[in-house]
């Protein structure tokens, strides 16, 4: 049947060549498998509910026509206009006639293509351990009505035995019971009989209750109690005839004592508070005070310093939430203290550092304009998160903000198993653990939100609600407003939100879908709730999918099926699939992926506490690398063991075979409960833990939490009302150019969404057009195609918390064949900037899309300030990766790949933006990645999905042009260069890059990455440029979601390659880890020059630190005719120059805050002169070769440039010394003379 439509022409056996809801995408790849021109199948239209799409092949390309209801039920193919339609009354009818030759479409219907029809699903209950699935909830208030065939089977024989001995007593003893009464009998004494025998085992059951009751009604109502008593005696010496009449009155009493003894018990226990009320009541408090919480750590110095010092370096730091303070407190010999106080507002910034995780540098504002540093080392990483929790609460409370910036968010999943939970779940609450756990300083902070997914919960929903609301009460002393709630059978989610966020709250949604057998029963399924917190969106899903170890397939498209039919969020974007609608989605849940390993392996990795070799084996793992499921998701990475399947009462044992009537079953300890998330490009979302329970022992599976920093926007209010015409900001597109999967060749045009547009906009038809291959279609868009955006607001400050949503549509059906997101945050400028992202539909990945585009904002709105997520910034001075495992977030899901502005354009665009502006983007780029960017030199991600390469999907399975047809020029180049060899680079010596030899990670996009071989794979340390994106692109502050790595996007055309001819300076541009690239200003062609670089393009080089990096290597790569060598840029600084040229085309480091010596105390404090307290033996020797000079006065400008090493100072030029501050020409002169001497 058509989705959803009043049009039902095809009876309970619909024809073969109807294929349901069957994609778009789908239906090309069966048409191209028939390959033969006349192939046709029919499916529902993905446009229209209640339409249907006839999918015709003809010379390889697929043409699709939309089949429309008419308002009498009748179908016509949609034709063009003027033209008269022809009318049926059903599908078959329509097919019909279309099989006859000359009726108007490309080709007559030849060969239908027969859908595949799916095997009979087995069984799916409850993970294998009942043998019918749960009932659904019953409220309390229906009661039940006859048989039901999921009665429980040992109540059969029961029912069965009272039937026998009601028919004996009608076809026996009626008859003497009638003779008796003819003779005069008061009495039936066969039937009395027959009822003691019906009732035998209620009168025990009976018996049992009043004797469970009997404490309680001596307690609260003791003259119940004397009868209960009595009654109990007497049914021990009851007589066969006074059997019946003592059930019936044990039945009037056991009434009488249930309704009421709870009125009884108040009473009681208000007369038992009346005795203490002249005691005070206790203090209601509205939340629980956080207290003074110190820290202990050690002064950052240099050793050679020690000597010097002579002194103890122990630090105590205490913060103080409720007060506003850190009190820094020095302790010295004699048990002698030295403290100094800061309040809030004179904490500048938190700087974490990558290299040493347990490391924070904290920026002290000394006066106005000058700032101090002093660098901590705590007693671990835990402590230092800990500390920055408390920190950003503390200036999240003293903030003068009205609305906040960022919210906790806790998060739970938990399958109960059919058991109700115990009353004590505070471990689950609290995040204790197993994992990555909070520290016990912040684990009682209060969250904003507390969403708690459960399956196999067969609690009603109001007794559920209340316990969380109580539990939360009792470690909080906060009471939880319950937002949403939505249950599916015994699948739950429950949203509760502190009291202060309630008003925050708004367009609250939830929906429901099942997935159990043939998509009917709601034992498996998602439910879902969506809301709107200020001006950001959120999405919860919690599902439980199919169960089994082998079953893959199936929760895949269980998953697919939940993406499709959840119906949340705005209803304006039902082009766009839930994970497209909202700023962060979070997915949740029982998704019953299992481990591919033999059990005994599985068991002495989880003895010996290695889970790296069972993640890699992990199906949803590995179901992700293929891009089958979750795409682009994140999961922070899991340091606990598999949560089911233990034995019920312990957490020592996985209980993992069960015998079934069908034979053995096998049920491998998994990670089957898992917490991902999705958000748009450019927000801030951070996991700060991630780990599961190990003392609650109810159910067969643990508890799993995990909680979140996620930045929100305000609902935004202009100070200076609605823009005039001209202060109005302006989305203008340059040019747009898409590859989409896809064997048609209609037209195609583009729908722009966005919640600062009072509508959609549409685009014209697309202008250009090509194909080098018949499942791939090249479209292109010039700027007189693209329709002028018009934001509701023009301010600065709303424009960079705004993405925009587009769809690529065809004209022929209106059906999408690919979505994206993009932020304007990077677009915002005078000069048009690049984008390049993916493209995906109903969850698969559909092609890319790219083009140039610029946000131009009014002079007099670009005021802004410093969002509290971006207090915390990355230390930019270290150069080394991080040891051992990352404890950083994994990067969301978006690929997103812009160029940033050049330096001398970001300065003219920002000359007036307020100082906070600089401080607010000064590490926006640096934010946490190491975790993620180390990963992008993971080759193994280049075989995913290259749409610039048209071989392709061969692969996939997909009938193609033979790969030896292809040009080589058409297919990717190598993934990366063969270990050890360096990357093309632009001139000049360099420096072989800082953390080249790093150790390998398995994290792409937020999830281990299975490699391709252990031996034949290239994810090993030679992947070139990973120590740089660990050096220059991470941080622990994740304040930006980041492109995974693996969708390199193709080599930009020669006119782009330029790079800027711009000396580098001091501004901070908005994206300072992407390549910067000079776009033409005026391109006579921009959508063929776009064509271009598609068409070169085709090679997918991925598995580069650097994704606008990797653009620029793979052009150098190609044919020099076509790419000729870009003119020389200006001498990079050292640490730009010596990493080949990924590295090279990085922007500059941004300047830090004016940093000045701290003279006043110790010696030591001299240290805080430089950025850093640990300075290098190259920044000491520039520092002893100025001052040989008499030029020391330049050092920080040198240093603050990246000219640490003499070594490489011998390659700075004049306008590299102009940058760093050194303006005098005799100056510069001897510091040039200098160096030449040296060499």
């Amino acid at each position: 049947m058509a989705g959803g439509g009043g049009v039902s022409p095809l009876g309970l056996a619909p024809p073969l060549w109807y294929h349901r809801d069957l994609s778009r995408a789908a239906a090309e790849e069966l048409l191209a498998r028939a390959g033969r021109d006349g192939s046709f199948l029919v499916r529902d239209s993905e446009s229209v509910n209640g339409a249907y799409a006839l999918c015709v092949l003809f010379q390889k390309h697929v043409h699709t026509y939309r089949v429309l209801p008419d308002e009498e039920g009748f179908l016509a193919v949609q034709t063009s206009q003027g033209v008269q339609p022809k009318r049926f009354k059903s599908l078959p009818e329509l097919v019909l006639l279309y099989l006859q030759p000359s009726q108007g479409l490309v080709s007559t219907l030849l060969y239908p293509v027969d859908r595949e029809e799916s095997i009979p699903e087995d069984r799916d209950y409850s993970d294998g351990e009942d043998e019918k699935p749960p009932l659904p909830p019953r409220s309390a208030s229906t009661p039940p009505t006859g048989s039901s065939p999921e009665t429980p089977t040992d109540s059969a024989p029961a029912a069965n035995g009272l039937s026998t001995i009601s028919h004996e007593y009608l076809k026996g003893s009626y008859a003497l019971d009638l003779e008796a009464v003819k003779q005069g009998a008061s009495s039936l004494p066969h039937l009395n009989k027959t009822l003691v025998s019906s009732c035998k085992r209620l009168n025990g059951e009976v018996d049992k209750v009043l004797s469970g009751l009997e404490i309680l009604s001596k307690v609260f109502d003791q003259q119940s109690a004397f009868i209960v008593s009595k009654m109990i005696q007497q049914s021990v010496n009851q007589g066969g005839d006074q059997e019946l009449e003592n059930l019936v009155t044990k039945l009037a009493i056991l009434k009488d004592l249930l309704s009421s003894i709870e009125k009884k018990a108040l009473k009681a226990l208000q007369d038992m508070s009346l005795s203490t009320l002249s005691s005070p009541p206790p203090l209601t408090r509205h939340s629980k005070t956080i207290p003074v919480q110190a820290f202990e750590v050690k002064l950052d110095v240099y050793l050679a310093d020690l000597t010097k010092i002579g002194k103890s370096q122990k630090h105590s730091l205490s913060v103080d939430v409720e007060g506003g303070k850190l009190v820094v407190m020095k302790k010295m010999k004699d048990n002698q203290e030295d403290w100094n106080t800061f309040t809030h507002h004179k904490i500048r910034q938190l700087i974490k550092s990558q290299r040493v995780q347990n490391k924070l540098g904290i920026m002290f504002e000394k006066d106005k304009e000058k700032s101090q540093r002093k660098d901590f080392i705590f007693t671990s990483a835990k402590k230092r998160e800990a500390f920055c929790q408390l920190l950003q609460l503390m200036k999240n409370k003293h903030s003068n903000q009205d609305e906040p910036d960022m919210i906790s968010i806790y998060i739970g999943t938990w399958n109960m198993g059919s058991v109700p939970s115990p009353k004590a779940v505070g471990s689950w609450l609290l995040c204790r653990g197993l994992g990555k756990t909070l520290d016990e300083m912040t684990v009682t902070i209060p969250h904003d939100l507390y969403v708690f997914g459960t399956q196999e919960n067969s609690v009603c929903d109001r007794e559920w609600v209340d316990s969380l609301r109580t539990a939360l009460k009792e470690h909080t002393e906060l009471d939880y407003k319950p937002i949403a709630v939505q249950t599916l059978w015994n699948i739950k989610i429950a949203v509760l939100v502190k009291p202060e966020h309630e008003n925050r709250i708004s367009h609250v949604g939830v929906s429901s879908v099942k997935t159990g057998i043939a998509n009917t029963l709601g034992n498996k399924g998602a439910v879902g709730v969506s809301f709107m917190f200020n001006g950001t969106s959120f999405g919860f899903v919690n599902c439980h999918l199919t169960s089994g170890n082998e079953k893959i397939a199936r929760r895949n498209q269980n998953y697919l099926d939940i993406l499709r039919l959840l119906s949340l969020g705005d209803k304006q974007l039902s082009s766009f699939d839930i994970s497209l609608r909202f700023t962060h989605l979070f997915w949740l849940g029982d998704l019953n992926y299992r481990l591919d390993m033999d059990i005994q392996e599985i068991l002495n990795y989880i003895n010996r506490k290695e889970f790296d070799p069972l993640l890699k084996v992990d199906q949803l793992n590995l179901e992700r690398e293929k891009n089958k499921v979750f795409l682009r998701f994140a999961e922070e990475e899991i340091f606990y063991p598999p949560t089911y399947r233990y034995e019920r009462g312990s957490r020592d044992t996985y209980v993992w075979q069960k015998q079934k009537a069908t034979g053995m079953r096998t049920n491998v300890p998994s990670w089957c409960d898992r917490i991902l998330w999705k958000s748009y490009p450019e927000t801030h979302i951070v996991c700060n833990s991630y780990g599961c329970t190990d003392d609650i022992v109810t159910s067969d599976h643990s508890p799993v939490f995990g909680t979140f920093e996620v930045g929100v926007t305000s609902q935004f209010v202009s100070k200076k009302g609605l823009p005039k015409s001209s202060e109005q900001a302006y989305i203008e597109f340059e040019n747009i150019e898409a590859i989409v999967k896809t064997a048609s060749r209609t037209k195609f045009f583009i729908e722009f969404y966005s919640t600062c547009l009072e509508e959609f906009k549409k685009s014209y038809e697309n202008d250009s057009q090509s194909s080098d291959n018949v499942n791939f279609l090249r479209v292109g868009w010039t700027n007189k195609q693209l329709t002028t955006l018009k934001p509701l607001l023009s301010e600065i400050e709303y424009l960079q918390d705004q993405h925009l949503l587009l769809t690529v549509k065809s004209l022929d059906g209106y059906e999408s064949y690919g979505e994206c997101v993009l932020a304007l945050k990077s677009m915002i400028g005078s000069t048009a900037q690049q984008f390049h992202t993916y493209l995906s539909h109903r969850g698969e990945e559909t092609g890319n899309i790219r083009g140039s585009m610029r946000v131009r904002v009014p002079a007099e709105r670009m005021g802004t300030r410093e969002r509290l997520y971006e207090w915390i910034s990355v230390d930019k001075d270290e150069t080394g990766g991080p040891k051992g495992r990352s404890t950083l977030p994994p990067r969301s899901g978006h690929d997103y790949v812009k160029p940033s502005l050049t330096r001398k354009d970001m300065g003219a665009e920002l000359g007036k933006v307020s100082e906070e502006v600089e401080r607010s983007t000064k590490e926006e780029g640096t934010a946490a990645r190491a975790k993620q960017d180390s990963a992008e030199g993971d080759s193994s991600t280049c075989k995913n999905n290259s749409y610039n390469n048209p071989a392709y999907y061969i692969l996939e399975g997909v009938p193609n042009q033979s790969a030896a047809s292809l040009s080589s020029e058409l297919l990717p180049s190598p993934c990366s260069p063969p270990a050890g060899k360096a990357l093309p680079t632009g001139g000049g010596r360099g420096k072989p890059p800082s953390g080249s030899s790093q150790p390998r990670r398995h994290n792409t996009a937020g999830h281990p990455v299975r490699p391709i071989s252990e031996e034949g794979s290239q994810e090993d340390d030679g992947s070139v440029g990973s120590g740089g994106g660990a050096a220059h692109g991470g941080g622990v502050g994740g304040t930006l979601n980041r492109p995974p790595p693996d969708f390199p996007p193709p080599p930009l055309p020669k006119g782009v390659l330029e790079m800027a001819d711009t000396p580098f300076s001091k501004t901070r541009p908005l994206n300072p880890d992407l390549a910067e690239v000079k776009i033409p200003a005026a391109n006579p062609s921009p959508a063929f020059v776009l064509g271009e670089g598609f068409r070169r393009g085709a090679g997918g080089a991925g598995g580069l630190d650097d994704q606008s990096c990797s653009v620029l290597q793979m052009a150098r790569t190609l044919s020099e005719s076509e790419y000729p060598p870009p003119p020389r840029a200006p001498s990079a600084p050292p640490h730009l120059r010596g990493q080949g040229l990924v590295d090279a085309c990085r922007t500059f480091p941004p300047r830090a805050p004016i940093t000045e010596s701290i003279a006043e105390d110790l010696p030591e404090e001299a240290l805080w002169g430089s950025s850093s307290s640990s300075l290098s033996v190259g920044e000491s020797s520039v520092g002893e070769w100025l001052q040989s000079l008499d030029l020391e006065r330049y050092e920080e400008g040198l240093l603050h440039n990246g000219w640490d090493d003499l070594e490489f100072l011998s390659d700075i030029t004049e306008e590299d010394l102009e940058e760093a501050g050194v303006l005098d020409p005799a100056h510069k002169r001897i510091l040039l003379e200098s160096l030449r001497q040296q060499k």
